[in-house]
């Protein structure tokens, strides 16, 4: 197989967990027989650098021209905020993809590894039956793409968000959603406030009735109040969560923390051509960037979901899910996950480590 792949580093960490990436998907081309070809792009920070904008149109056209994009992060440090290069640099840069691609529906899995049990903020007791969530959250409307303003003065200021959905959109991601529960233990949970808002009404009733065509797949549904609460009490009970963008921001970066740190998860953000972009969710981390102290597990992990999803590599995508757990069981950490008794290492040495058990 021959695939074309646009790859965005960005700004902190992620030159050096995204070197890590790909070699492992240099490696598994080299143990499977695939040829990955792959283009470098700039956004966020590194491309203002350049190009005076966080999503540069050069930058778009490398994407649309390939078969998927591997992203890293984007983001400055929080002392330079105010800075131009660094105003708005995750707006501009993440929304601006996602509405030029049309990602509509975005993919993040929480998982536990048995063996990182004791990096989970969670009791064993609550974890111990194992955890392993999948979150669909829908991309393009809600409160970040609806009418706002702010207008006034003390002690008069006034602002206004709005919150609007179609029914197409959330057939899309929910149809996404029933899809993905059909892959794994086949129960969706779909998270709104149907007994507040409008928008989650309209929610509930197209879910439910799209349900029908998906017999086999156990749907309920879960106040977001509620389904926090669960998530932390409670998180063996979820298999696909379904939910809209605001409140999947909010419970996705929940389920983030149950692993025990940012540096283990992926995510991907799909298109309904099927055109997707694959990112680790942490963050750029400025503050480690440069010290080969990054956990690239999450970057690696991006890697072979994009194999599984994208190209159907589904041998590729699990050999490299395997030697991610098998380094872990053999002891190795970053400093992010690191317990006594454990063998300490960095970026670079985390990826020989995986690389190795491939």
């Amino acid at each position: 197989m021959q695939k074309q792949i646009a790859v965005l580093p960005g700004d902190g960490i992620g030159e050096e967990v995204m070197l890590q990436a790909l070699r492992v998907l240099t490696e598994v081309g080299y143990k499977f027989g695939h040829e990955f070809s792959t283009t470098k792009a700039l956004i966020g920070g590194a491309a203002y650098d350049s190009y005076g904008v966080h999503f540069p149109n050069k930058t778009k056209e490398i994407c649309a021209k390939n078969d998927a994009i591997l992203f890293g992060s984007v983001g400055g440090p929080n002392s330079e905020r105010h800075l131009e290069k660094w105003k708005s640099c995750e707006v501009n840069a993440l929304l601006g993809i996602r509405k030029a691609f049309s990602f509509a529906a975005n993919f993040r899995p929480a998982k536990i590894y048995p063996a990182l049990l004791n990096s989970s903020p969670l009791k064993n007791s609550i974890i111990e039956k194992g955890v392993d969530v999948l979150i669909v959250r829908e991309l393009l409307g809600d409160l970040y793409f609806g009418d706002k303003w702010q207008k006034g003065e003390k002690p008069n200021r006034q602002a206004f968000d709005a919150c609007l959905y179609s029914e197409a959109q959330i057939a899309t991601v929910t149809h996404a959603a029933f899809a993905a529960a059909r892959k794994r233990r086949h129960k969706l949970t779909l998270v709104d406030k149907a007994n507040i808002l409008h928008t989650s009404k309209l929610w509930r009733e197209v879910v439910q009735e799209l349900a029908k065509e998906y017999s086999d797949v156990e749907l309920d549904c879960l106040f977001v109040d509620n389904c926090a609460m669960q998530l932390v009490l409670n998180p063996s009970q979820f298999d696909v969560i379904v939910t809209g963008n605001m409140f999947g921001d909010i419970i996705s970066d929940l389920a983030a923390v149950l692993p025990g740190s940012l540096g283990l998860l992926c995510s991907s953000s799909i298109n309904a051509d099927g055109f997707a972009l694959y990112e680790p969710p942490g963050g750029s981390a400025p503050d480690i960037a440069g010290k080969n102290l990054a956990n690239p597990i999450g970057q690696i992990l991006c890697v072979a979901m994009m194999l599984r999803h994208s190209f159907s590599l589904l041998n590729e995508a699990n050999a490299i899910e395997a030697a991610v757990e098998s380094t872990l069981n053999a002891g190795f950490r970053t400093g992010d996950i690191f317990t006594e008794g454990m063998r300490r290492v960095g970026t670079a040495e985390m990826g020989d480590e995986i690389l190795s058990r491939i």
